[in-house]
This record gives structure tokens, C-alpha cells and sequence, in this order.
């Protein structure tokens, strides 16, 4: 007899069979193929069974061997005893038409129905963009890795990576896996973007989201800045001690440095520079140094000598008249203003202590004028006796009143004035006899009274 071929297959198929086959004795009953499951999906196991009808036990006295086949190839291993073909992993490819046959050496091959297996694909879902190192901080000069990865999806899948918002194609790449990774060997400055990917295994790309990344760069050394008031650094004055690094990403921590003691830290959070003020004293003479810091490594600044010139006795007492003289230069005009004001104030106030009711107009005096009259020319003054002639004694002590004006309503300010006579009283002159004058009348000379309006008006 004629040798039986099958053709080669891929997957799970065989190169070559052959046996000798006797003449059938019985006819072999019919075969049946059946799937689980039935609708496969790509990455799954398919199992494959052929069942005859009745039951060959019954049927043969020797066994049943069967063999399975797609799209007219033989699948591995052949013919073989079990009813059963496990595909372990079925892909897209996989998809096709399926029978099996079985036979026996004594009887005929028998073929079952062909059966359509359509291997399901699962769509990319859920993509992601991941940073190595994590959080998308990476220093300068090394390996930048971006990992785009998928939750579902089945057979190849096609993996994209754009850089920026506006979609700078990095790379593509297409594999059978849920993840794929873009690696930058050596990162720089201008590497600091936002990134993110796409994966697509024939239903439409799917993207992730927006992912930043960082180039951060180490501090540089940093330059170490002393300004003192004056030319020299003296005890007692404030110095302000500055500390900058040219180049570093933020945050930046700063540490200042006497004698590699730590006077005190400050940080930048945006960069650039920081200050530190320092009182000096006499133990503050000596090296100065500032340290930068920002999670990269530190560098240190070069040393800046100070010397503090310490003050002595004459030059603390000239530096304190120096103080005094320039507080006597600002408040002595405030000081001298204060003083002449409450002097003014002392020379006034007599001038307004007596007030007085207005009188009605049939009590007024003469000389005074009623309240609301116009002005009129000031009253003649009360003359001054000189001299006293016939008079046993002169007056001990006379008031003398003169209006000086109407402030309001009722109310008059006037001018007392008290004359005292302290001396003692004259020796009457002898008696002469005046010719023409009567010997029983007084007679005084009476001196002529000189007042102006100026006068008047300085006495209101």
C-alpha cells in the first residue's frame, strides 16, 4: 500500500506521517469535532475534541487513533490515541477551518465537518506612561527610561512616544506585549519636557496622559560676598554675609561658616542667592565660608578673611559726642520752639484772668461803650497827680480802671491798675498865700497825658 503524507503546518502541526494501512474490515462510525471555547480570544487555550458515534469501544476490537487538522495541515503531534488536541496559546493567526479524521487498521478514515474558529482580538485599553527613575527627576548626564504600558490588548501591539504638547514623534516600536520601553542614555538641559505614548493593535491607538520630567542639574560652587558699612569692618557693625550659586536647580539650601562653625542656614526656593546678617564683635575676626546643597551634592565656597578693628576708650567717647551732637542738631529747634511757645503763653495769660459781667446801658460808666456799638476813639486816661498843693496828705492808694474792649455779649474785658504809695507822707511846705486863690479849695497840677491810638490798640 501507499504510504500516507501530511503536508507541514505551522504551530502545532506535523513535518511528515506515514504507516501502512490494512483493508478495512468494518466501516468506522461518524466523527464529530467540537471547540471550547468556541470563540477563543487572542493570548487564551483552545481545546480541541473528536467524539464518534456510537462509541468505538462497542464497535472495533482494536483502538481508534485520530489526528487534527486547519486549513487542509496536519496539527502536532499527528495521529495519536487521544481524542484530544490542547492548543495551549491561539493568536489571530490562529484563526481557520478545523476537522479531525480517525481510523483504525482494519478500518476505513473517516472525516468529521469542518468547523470555523474565529480567534478573538481584545483591544488596547488603559494606557500609561511611567519615568525610571520614578517621579520624572533625573539628574544630568544620566539614563532616562519611559515605559509605555497597556491593561488589556491582545496579539501585536504598536507603541508610540511623543514629546511636548504638541506631539514630537520619539520613537516606534511594535511587539507582542503589553509593555514597551524608550530609553534617553544621557539626559540634558533640554530634555526637561512633559512626555506621554500611544499603543494600537488595530483598533485605534489608545494615549496616556501627560507625564513631566526634570533634568535637574547640581549646584555649582558657590561665591561668598562680605559687605561692611564702612571701609573697615569695626565692632558693633551689622555685616551682611551673601552666598550665591551660579548654577543648580531649586530648591537651594544654603549653611554659612566661621572658623567651620555653622552661624545659621537659609534656603532659596526659586534659586539664586540668600543673605545673612551677623553684629559683630571682637571674637568674630577670622575665616568665612557658605555652603550650598540642593539634594545633589554640596559644594563649599572659598575662605574670605575678615578682620574686626575693636574700638577703644577715646574713640567710644568721640563716637558717643558724635551721637549726642547729631540728636542736638535734629530735636534742639523742636526743643527751643517748645520753650519760646510756653514763655509766650506765661506773658499772655495775666492779660485775660479778670472777666467781667457787661453792665445795661444806664449802668455804664463814662467812657464805656454799650455792647455792639461801633468803635470809637479811646477814652482820655485818668491823669497822673504830680504834685499836691493845700492837701494835708496825699492819697495811700488808688484803682484805676480803663476799658479796653467787648468780646462778646455781656462780657467786657477791662484794666486795673493799683497804684501803692509806700513812702512816707511829705512835710506839708509852709502856708503862703496865693495871690487870687481862695485858701479853702485844693488845687492840683496835673501832668498832660500823651496816648495815641497805637497805644490803645497795643492795650486791647
Amino acid at each position: 500500500m501507499k504510504p500516507t503524507h501530511f503536508p507541514e503546518t505551522t504551530g502545532f502541526t506535523t513535518s511528515s506521517y506515514s504507516r501502512q494501512r490494512p483493508a478495512p474490515s468494518r466501516k468506522l462510525c461518524a466523527l464529530r469535532l467540537m471547540a471550547r471555547p468556541s470563540r477563543p480570544v487572542e493570548g487564551s487555550s483552545l481545546t480541541l475534541t473528536c467524539s464518534s458515534t456510537p462509541a468505538p469501544s462497542r464497535q472495533l476490537d482494536v483502538p481508534l487513533e485520530f489526528c487534527f487538522f486547519r486549513d487542509g495541515r496536519a496539527l502536532w503531534p499527528g495521529w495519536s490515541r487521544s481524542p484530544e488536541l490542547l492548543l495551549p496559546t491561539v493568536w489571530r493567526e490562529d484563526s481557520g477551518s478545523y476537522w479531525c479524521e480517525g481510523n483504525t487498521m482494519a478500518s476505513k478514515v473517516t472525516r468529521s465537518l469542518r468547523v470555523q474558529i474565529q480567534v478573538q482580538r481584545v483591544p488596547v485599553c488603559n494606557v500609561s506612561l511611567e519615568t525610571q527613575p520614578p517621579g520624572g527627576q533625573v539628574q544630568k548626564g544620566e539614563r532616562l527610561a519611559l515605559v509605555c504600558q497597556a491593561a488589556q490588548g491582545t496579539g501585536d501591539i504598536t507603541f508610540f512616544w511623543y514629546k511636548g504638547a504638541l506631539g514630537l514623534s520619539l520613537q516606534t516600536k511594535t511587539q507582542r506585549s503589553l509593555a514597551a520601553k524608550f530609553e534617553i542614555p544621557a539626559v540634558s538641559d533640554g530634555d526637561s519636557d512633559r512626555y506621554y505614548c500611544a499603543a494600537d493593535n488595530g483598533h485605534g491607538p489608545s494615549l496616556s496622559e501627560l507625564v513631566s520630567v526634570t533634568v535637574r542639574i547640581p549646584v555649582s560652587r558657590p561665591v561668598l560676598t562680605i559687605r561692611a558699612p564702612g571701609a573697615q569692618a569695626e565692632e558693633g557693625d551689622v555685616l551682611e554675609l551673601r552666598c550665591e550659586a551660579p548654577r543648580g536647580s531649586p530648591p537651594i539650601l544654603y549653611r554659612f561658616y566661621h572658623k567651620n562653625v555653622t552661624l545659621g542656614r537659609s534656603s532659596a526656593p526659586s534659586g539664586g542667592g540668600v543673605s545673612f546678617n551677623l553684629s559683630l564683635t571682637a571674637e568674630h575676626s577670622g575665616n568665612y565660608s557658605c555652603e550650598a546643597d540642593n539634594g545633589l551634592g554640596a559644594r563649599r565656597s572659598e575662605a574670605v578673611p575678615l578682620r574686626v578693628t575693636v574700638l577703644t576708650e577715646d574713640r567710644k567717647e568721640l563716637l558717643a559726642s558724635g551721637i549726642l551732637e547729631g540728636l542736638l542738631g535734629v530735636l534742639g529747634p523742636t526743643i527751643l520752639a517748645l520753650c519760646c511757645y510756653g514763655l509766650k503763653r506765661r506773658l499772655v495769660s495775666p492779660w485775660r484772668r479778670n472777666t467781667v459781667r457787661n453792665p445795661s446801658p444806664a449802668d455804664q460808666p463814662p467812657g464805656r461803650r454799650p455792647p455792639g456799638s461801633p468803635r470809637r476813639s479811646p477814652p482820655s486816661p485818668v491823669p497822673s497827680v504830680s504834685s499836691y498843693v493845700n492837701s494835708p496828705a496825699p492819697p495811700q492808694g488808688q484803682s484805676v480802671y480803663g476799658n479796653v474792649n467787648v468780646v462778646s455779649g455781656e462780657e467786657v474785658y477791662s484794666l486795673v491798675y493799683r497804684t501803692q504809695q509806700d513812702r512816707p507822707p511829705p512835710v506839708p511846705p509852709p502856708r503862703t498865700r496865693v495871690q487870687d486863690q481862695d485858701a479853702s479849695a485844693t488845687y492840683f497840677r496835673l501832668k498832660k497825658a500823651n496816648l495815641t491810638d497805637e497805644d490803645y490798640e497795643d492795650a486791647m
